[in-house]
């Protein structure tokens, strides 16, 4: 039986952050507490932050065990519902600039997008991708595979696919889909 390993992010990006308070992952656990976004699985997470450290919102965090500068400790993950309205106004934003950030991650998804079942590719399950325009895509990523975001919209016609990805992310994000392409799942 072959056991999955566990993902862990690298780095956050910092979504809220409140000095003396009190974690929503650890009972009794204080602190400066940080809402934030990881930029490999986008997990929502809780950190704790050093006592006497700025913050600030969209600011990029190690947090790797080895690498922590302004972070004391990942307390836990999150759920969407549990953010702050702060967060929750700042995470399109940072959700869009680890997109950009990770460009080509993202255009691989585009040269290498498969159906997820008989009858739906998956990349028709991002914002303004249809039959007709993922028909375009299929064609266009045989000729030549894809190499930039403005490759891409050069060559198909898809406006800001960064900004198209970052929309299915946070939508994934808020939950309840049946098909996850880019968040890795929340399990209580």
């Amino acid at each position: 039986m072959q056991t999955q390993q566990k993902k862990y992010e690298s780095v956050a990006y910092v979504l809220d952050f409140k000095l003396n308070s009190e974690s929503l992952t650890i009972k009794g656990k204080r602190g400066t507490i940080i809402q934030a976004i990881g930029g490999d699985y986008f997990m929502l997470l809780e950190l704790l932050g050093i006592p006497g450290v700025n913050y600030v919102i969209l600011e990029k965090l190690n947090i790797s065990k080895d690498r922590r500068e302004k972070v004391l400790s990942v307390l836990g993950k999150l759920k969407y519902e549990n953010l702050s309205s702060i967060a929750k106004n700042a995470l399109p934003q940072a959700v869009e600039t680890i997109v950009i950030e990770n460009e080509q991650r993202f255009v691989n998804f585009f040269n290498t997008a498969m159906p997820v079942t008989p009858r739906l590719n998956s990349l028709e399950l991002i914002p303004g991708i249809g039959k007709t325009l993922m028909s375009i895509i299929l064609k266009e990523k045989e000729k030549k595979p894809f190499t930039s975001f403005k490759d891409i919209e050069e060559r198909v016609g898809l406006k800001e696919p960064a900004k198209k990805i970052a929309e299915r992310i946070l939508e994934e994000l808020k939950g309840n889909q049946q098909i996850y392409l880019f968040v890795k799942q929340f399990k209580d």
